[in-house]
């Protein structure tokens, strides 16, 4: 199997979990912000509509492999952000499972980051991709 194949299998499994978690905060507004709320940040409805539009939008982005370097350490940067304000509880097991998957899901994505979208993506038909 090629690079740009298993890149883009990367691509797809990494993208799924947040545009599938972006469209499911659209309809879970309220709920998302009181979450957010809970934990101490401020203007939680504002937040919550950022983060459904964002992880929707950088996950299509990173699906298709457009602006796939920048996509991909938005989406780790966000990742180490929401692991350590809503899931680093070292005295519960679930939510250190939850920030152990993001701080992983980090790394997968700086090492896409790194290697590029490959040869089938928006960034490589444009001519805006150097690797693989």
């Amino acid at each position: 199997m090629s690079t740009s194949v298993i890149l883009l299998i990367a691509r797809i499994l990494l993208s799924v979990m947040f545009i599938m978690a972006g469209l499911q905060k659209f309809g879970t507004i309220d709920g998302t912000a009181g979450y957010i709320t809970s934990v101490g940040l401020p203007a939680g409805t504002l937040l919550a509509w950022l983060a459904a539009i964002f992880e929707t939008l950088a996950g299509i982005a990173l699906l298709v492999g457009f602006q796939t370097g920048l996509t991909a350490l938005a989406l780790a940067a966000f990742c180490v952000f929401t692991g350590f304000v809503f899931h680093y509880a070292p005295a519960d097991q679930m939510q250190m499972i939850l920030f152990m998957k993001n701080i992983t899901i980090a790394g997968g994505l700086l090492a896409l980051f790194v290697a590029g979208p490959g040869s089938l993506s928006v960034d490589a038909r444009t001519g805006k991709t150097v690797a693989a």
